[in-house]
């Protein structure tokens, strides 16, 4: 991960600049970014991801007939 850092006076420009850098991150590594700052807060809290009960989730399909 490049760590540069620059530095913007300008908030249009640190605007783009912020623009700049997410586009130029694969999906992947988009991905990972977002996995990790949701995850962050939890673990400043001291609770760990695998500790946290997930819900069940239903998948029901509907098809209708055309008429």
């Amino acid at each position: 991960m490049d760590r540069t850092i620059r530095k913007v006076t300008d908030p249009k420009q640190q605007q783009a600049e912020t623009y700049r850098y997410w586009q130029s991150l694969t999906v992947g590594e988009r991905l990972s970014a977002v996995w990790k700052v949701s995850v962050d807060p939890y673990a400043f809290k001291g609770v760990r991801m695998e500790d946290e009960q997930r819900y069940e989730r239903t998948l029901t399909r509907v098809q209708r007939t055309r008429g």
